[in-house]
C-alpha cells in the first residue's frame, strides 16, 4: 500500500506543479493581451518598421546623392512655383540694379566711364577695315 500511496502522492504533486505552471502562463497570456500590452506591442513594431525605412532611404541617400539632391531641388521648385513667377521679375530687376551700381563703382574707381572713348574706339576699328 505504501507504493500506492507514494504514487498518488507523486501524482497529485505533479498535477500541482502543472497546475501551477499553467496558472502561470495563462496569467503571462493575460498580461499580453492587455490593451496597454498590445499598445506597447504595437508601438514596438512600428518604431522597427520606421527605423528600418529610415535605414534604408538613409542607404540609398548615401548611393545615390546628386539624384536624390537634384530631384529635391526641382520638387521644391515647383512646390514653390506660383511664388517664384510673382516674385522673379522684381527679383531679377533688383540684381541687375545691384551688378550695374557694382560695375560702376569699379568703374569710377578705375577711370570714368566716357561715352566719347566707346564712339573713338569704335570710329577707329572703322578706319582699319
Amino acid at each position: 500500500m505504501p507504493r500506492t500511496r507514494n504514487r498518488l502522492i507523486a501524482a497529485a504533486r505533479r498535477s500541482m506543479l502543472q497546475r501551477a505552471e499553467l496558472h502561470r502562463r495563462l496569467d503571462v497570456a493575460k498580461a499580453a493581451l492587455k490593451p496597454c500590452a498590445l499598445v506597447d506591442r504595437g508601438k514596438y513594431r512600428i518604431g522597427e518598421k520606421v527605423d528600418d525605412a529610415a535605414h534604408v532611404v538613409q542607404e540609398q541617400f548615401r548611393n545615390n546623392r546628386l539624384p536624390i539632391a537634384i530631384a529635391a531641388a526641382a520638387g521644391i521648385a515647383w512646390l514653390l512655383r506660383d511664388p517664384i513667377r510673382e516674385h522673379a521679375p522684381r527679383l531679377t530687376r533688383k540684381i541687375q540694379d545691384l551688378a550695374a551700381d557694382v560695375a560702376d563703382h569699379f568703374r569710377s574707381a578705375d577711370e570714368p566711364a566716357d561715352e566719347d572713348e566707346i564712339e573713338i574706339l569704335e570710329e577707329e576699328n572703322e578706319a582699319v577695315r
